[in-house]
């Protein structure tokens, strides 16, 4: 391990012993110095952010890409909401539960702990800097984070802010930190520091994300890519329909709980399908369908196989039909990435059918997949979306990020 890891490392467990006893009003005042900071800092985080747009331009990123890079004005107002609604959630460290007096006399229960110092690699997303350290730091853990290169000066800008805020509060700045190298080997050798950090979260593409779980020594936290189907059943409402699947698809594309791929009955393809081509022409969306979708709508273009499995972050979208639900949940579940999939229908069976036969980690009735969201779901900024089955599925928030001891109070009792 490089000198510079091992430095940052051993910070962070500095900070973690700090941030591991700190009370709820200490965190919340920090939180919301934060916010406050970020908010008057937005001349120079939207400078730092331009530099890195025209990086990117210069290269050629894609426009989803492009997308999740921009900060603007809203976005660091969301930034800086999002810290004040972490502060403003129930801070779940030191909650006692599961408490049971046992026959012997022995009361024995859980107490939530932070899970210590978490690491987390993730791409081109400026926000995710602000929302990873405000739930880690509220649920009392230090965080180091690695992000992008095409992000690095927006990154650094952010970060010199959370710093300041956290120094001017009296806790240390260490508590969360930047790693700025971009040498591969230092992000190898960060996704093996057991002795320093205690879980790895990797926010990104799926290279990304296949990278950090099987490169990693440290314990991982997968957060899946999201290949999220809507299904457009026969007994749909179609103008509901249409304006979820608009919403899904592109009122954010370069997001992982956008649409990537419609499922038609063949019942109502001939009518639905011309209504969606048209709504989505009004976003240039690119249409790649099987030949029945074709045959119903003259815009769609033929889909390949690796079609039904891609996850686009762009104005393109996969039309695939069935026959009926069994084969409609049987593609979703063979092409989905587990994320967030829906149904549009008015079949109280089907509709049960589907939440109970769907593998993902939301799954939507009559309603758009861009819902799968922390602040959606009512618990402000999140960590990510949790693709996996193991501690956490679906929006990670605060109770997430923590652990759990178990506390044992006796009087006396020893073991025969």
């Amino acid at each position: 391990m490089t000198e510079y890891l091992e430095k940052i490392g051993i910070y962070a467990k500095e900070a973690e012993t700090v941030l591991r006893t700190l009370d709820s009003g200490r965190k919340n005042l920090t939180l919301e110095k934060a916010a406050e900071y970020l908010t008057e800092s937005e001349a120079a985080l939207l400078s730092a952010n331009e530099q890195d747009m025209r990086i990117a331009r210069e290269k050629g990123m894609a426009q989803g890409l492009l997308d999740r890079l921009a900060l603007t004005e809203d976005r660091i107002r969301g930034m800086a909401d999002g810290l004040l609604q972490v502060a403003a959630a129930e801070d779940p460290i030191g909650e006692v539960f599961n408490m049971k007096k046992r026959p012997n006399g022995l009361m024995i229960g859980q107490k939530r702990v932070p899970l210590g110092v978490i690491g987390i690699i993730y791409e081109a997303r400026p926000n995710v800097t602000a929302d990873a350290f405000g739930l880690c730091f509220k649920a009392g853990n230090a965080v180091i984070l690695k992000g992008g290169s095409d992000a690095l000066r927006s990154n650094e800008a952010i970060v010199e802010v959370l710093q300041r805020a956290l120094t001017d509060c009296g806790l240390p700045g260490t508590a969360v930190q930047l790693i700025a190298s971009q040498d591969r080997q230092v992000t190898a050798e960060f996704m093996k520091m057991n002795e320093y950090v205690d879980v790895l979260i990797p926010r990104g593409g799926a290279g990304l994300i296949r990278t950090v779980v099987r490169e990693s020594t440290v314990p991982v936290i997968e957060t899946g890519t999201g290949n999220c189907h809507i299904y457009v059943d026969a007994s749909a409402d179609l103008d509901m329909a249409a304006e979820i699947l608009f919403n899904a698809k592109t009122q954010r594309i370069g997001v992982c709980n956008a649409c990537e791929s419609l499922v038609v009955h063949e019942a109502v393809a001939d009518t639905f399908l011309p209504m969606a081509a048209s709504r989505l022409a009004e976003k240039q969306v690119e249409l790649r369908g099987d030949t029945q979708a074709m045959e119903a709508e003259s815009s769609i273009l033929p889909a390949e196989e690796e079609d039904w499995g891609r996850e686009y972050l762009d104005y393109i979208l996969s039309v695939k039909t069935v026959r009926n639900i069994d084969e409609a949940i049987a593609h979703i579940n063979k092409y989905n990435t587990g994320h967030s999939e829906a149904i549009v229908t008015k079949d109280y069976a089907n509709a049960q059918r589907f939440l109970d036969e769907v593998d993902a980690a939301a799954v939507y009735v009559n309603a758009s997949t861009r819902f799968t969201d922390g602040g959606e779901f009512g618990f402000g900024a999140e960590i990510g979306i949790s693709t996996q089955k193991l501690h956490a599925r679906g929006p990670m928030g605060l109770k997430e990020l923590t652990s759990a001891k178990y506390i044992i109070y006796g009087n006396g009792q020893v073991r025969p």
